[in-house]
């Protein structure tokens, strides 16, 4: 079927993985029970959590490098109000893809 445009229509069907589901996968790649696949992942996610609050970072070849950036201090505006609010500066974790990843979508 063409659309107005001449392109092909194309339906995109959405995927989402929750961390359930995630477990799940783990569970079943790695030949592991659910309850080791979950503590493994808590595992995972809290080694990348501890790295990063100490200002390291996690380098998983092929997949990507998390960080820590910073985010400077501004000024914003109030949008109920409209009045100008000072916003701290903040440190935000930050994802860089490797070029594994990045080739395996494209």
């Amino acid at each position: 079927m063409q659309s107005a445009v001449g392109h092909a229509d194309v339906s995109f069907k959405r995927y989402l993985v929750n961390k359930t589901e995630l477990i799940e996968h783990i569970a079943k790649q790695a030949d592991l029970s659910k309850a080791a696949a979950g503590r493994a992942l808590e595992a995972t996610i809290g080694a990348v959590r501890t790295t990063l609050k100490k200002g390291g970072t996690v380098s998983l070849v092929g997949f990507g490098t998390f960080a820590v950036g910073k985010r400077a201090a501004r000024t914003g505006r109030n949008p109920r109000t409209g009045a100008a609010i000072k916003i701290k500066s903040a440190k935000v974790p930050k994802f860089r893809p490797g070029k594994a990843l990045k080739d395996a979508l494209n």
